[in-house]
């Protein structure tokens, strides 16, 4: 039931004008296991047929990363004017949170972690609680588990997909009134 809470939340925070693009920006690498799920889902969504406005930026094959963040983030601002983004990311928390999945207003602050200063990105957010935080963060992102990483990716990009698919359908309706 998590794809269906993240597709109706989802929903909501997308902006109903079809025209507007809609960017996701998975952000992170496949050279750190925690770090992966960016690049996992936004691999994962490019295999789903998703609206015509919504568009992909970090995948396994070219990965938005604390390197090309800033690059790239600009690339897709020229690209896309007016564009809604949602930053996706990985992030460490509290043990009783680990596999949680958030939505929140406003950007993330990728690199924040592993005190990095980067960009933040999105109009809203998506994160995904891979591992512990608080003590050898880049350690522990060395060292979390794929399989988690990669049911927390399924599972957003699910929940991605299904939101697209709200979204069709709510573009199609007439307006009554």
């Amino acid at each position: 039931m998590a794809s269906f809470k993240i597709a109706n939340e989802l929903f909501f925070h997308l902006p109903m004008n079809k025209k507007r693009p809609i960017v996701f920006f998975c952000i992170g690498t496949d050279r750190s296991t925690g770090d992966s799920l960016g690049p996992l889902i936004g691999t994962l969504l490019e295999k789903r047929k998703l609206p015509p406005n919504f568009y992909i930026y970090g995948t396994l094959k070219d990965p938005v990363h604390a390197i090309n963040l800033e690059e790239r983030l600009l690339e897709a601002e020229r690209k896309y004017p007016q564009a809604f983004f949602v930053g996706i990311d990985a992030c460490l928390g509290q043990s009783q949170n680990v596999g949680s999945i958030q939505i929140k207003l406003g950007p993330v602050k990728p690199g924040a972690g592993v005190q990095k200063s980067l960009p933040p990105v999105g109009d809203i957010h998506i994160t995904g609680i891979v591992n512990i935080g608080g003590f050898m963060e880049f350690f522990v992102l060395q060292n979390t588990r794929l399989y988690l990483v990669m049911c927390l990716a399924e599972c957003i990009s699910d929940g991605i997909y299904k939101a697209g698919l709200l979204y069709e359908k709510e573009q199609e309706m007439p307006i009554i009134g």
